[in-house]
């Protein structure tokens, strides 16, 4: 009864049109009065759950991500993938995936990914002779690479969910073979899919104008290596390379892009904050009803459930993608990584499975549901950056959903993609 009463509340709430955010707040507070408890353990339950100093790698590395975004990154990126794959044929699909992993390892959104690459990119494909449906699907579906490559904020939000127990270092180590085997793995059924429709080849870039192009891209891709060669050698945290990224992606974007203007740093920091302020009080009320749970003992019952269907370590791990595949086309990703990883987390950890690879599921699970209806975040950005229906992208989307899942039971059944560099690099 008490879960039916939190989580039910919970359901009702959303169905009739409330944010996630507030639901799971007054959800916390129909369960307190339930189980009667101190109102004011709610109140102390959301300071806590934003008074954490790993939080500030959240508005960090969002700021740097929208600064060179904003500031003539994406173009230079498109530039720097055409000189390494433009020349072959279909080039220009493989340089909107490759464009989306360096693009990724500098933003961590995917939505500032499909904007931002998409607005190149989409248009150009279509002149060049892609169909507009397939520039776009190639656009969302690799823009789920900056789920799982670092910095992602999303891996930032599961360790905080997991109670700070998972290292934020060990997260984005663990994302990055993942990342590039999707990036990989959507690049490999681009080209067949060009030789199967005899989409055109790109030209090859002069060798002089390829070494301007990439000498241009590098001061972008620093950025790469401030954030995990700050941490790997050391010289500080995951939330310090954050403030380090912020201050180098301003540098390059003001003083040597000079792309941007002065004067609209003002709206791009009222942009960042109104998202932030977004996030926090997700997390604030996030906090609030996990802590009800736990005192519900929710998780325990939910662990119970899954191992008496089955002992099987495969089985139920399966039983998990199917419900995150499921609960990712209803929700967002932030909100359910809050919710389920709680949940999950004692159920995963009584079948043997390390957290810091069943955040790497988490993620693959989770960032399919950006990109599919009804509620996928990443296809709506696409469709508008596109100016075509859902449903049109949806459709030419099929098969790139079928490399998705193929990369799903690959990080699910195969922990080395994840563990082994966390392991190699953290010892």
């Amino acid at each position: 009864m008490d879960a039916f009463v939190l989580i039910g509340s919970f359901l009702i709430l959303i169905l009739i049109g409330m944010p996630v955010a507030y639901a799971m707040g007054l959800s916390a507070l129909l369960g307190a009065w339930w189980i009667d408890i101190p109102l004011d353990a709610i109140m102390i339950a959301i300071a806590a759950g934003v008074n954490k100093f790993s939080l500030l790698a959240i508005p960090f590395f969002v700021l740097a991500g929208a600064i060179m975004a904003e500031g003539g990154m994406s173009r230079r990126l498109v530039s720097f993938a055409s000189v390494l794959v433009g020349f072959l044929r279909g080039g220009l699909s493989l340089v909107n995936i490759l464009a989306s992993t360096f693009f990724g390892a500098i933003s961590g959104s995917s939505m500032a990914d499909t904007a931002s690459i998409g607005s190149v990119l989409i248009p150009e494909m279509e002149k060049k002779g892609y169909p507009r449906e397939f520039a776009t699907a190639v656009t969302v579906s690799g823009s789920v690479q900056a789920i799982l490559i670092p910095p992602s904020h999303n891996a930032v939000i599961y360790s905080l969910a997991a109670g700070g127990s998972v290292s934020i270092a060990a997260l984005f180590l663990a994302g990055v073979l993942p990342g590039l085997l999707l990036g990989l793995t959507l690049a490999i059924m681009c080209l067949f899919i060009a030789k199967k429709r005899n989409f055109p080849k790109g030209e090859s870039v002069p060798l002089r104008e390829a070494l301007r192009i990439c000498a241009d891209a590098l001061w972008g891709l620093m950025t790469m290596v401030i954030i995990l060669g700050g941490i790997l050698s050391g010289v500080f945290t995951a939330t310090e390379s954050a403030s380090i990224a912020v201050i180098w992606a301003f540098f390059v974007t003001m003083c040597i892009y000079r792309d941007y203007k002065w004067n609209e740093l003002p709206k791009l920091m009222h942009r960042t904050v109104k998202t932030l302020a977004i996030v926090m009080i997700l997390i604030g009320f996030a906090a609030s009803f996990g802590y009800i749970m736990t005192l519900m003992q929710i998780p325990q019952h939910i662990t119970r459930a899954f191992t008496s269907l089955s002992d099987n370590r495969y089985v139920i791990l399966l039983m998990v993608n199917v419900l995150l595949l499921v609960l990712g086309t209803l929700m967002d990703m932030a909100p359910l990584i809050l919710i389920m990883t709680p949940i999950l987390m004692p159920v995963v950890k009584a079948i043997g499975v390390d957290p810091v690879h069943f955040g790497m599921i988490m993620m693959v699970n989770l960032g399919m549901g950006l990109i599919t209806p009804p509620v996928g975040g990443v296809l709506f950005v696409g469709a508008a950056v596109a100016k075509i229906p859902i449903e049109r992208v949806v459709r030419a989307l099929l098969p790139f959903f079928g490399a998705l899942l193929l990369v799903l039971g690959m990080v699910t059944y195969v922990p080395a993609l994840s563990l082994w560099l966390p392991h190699l690099l953290l010892k």
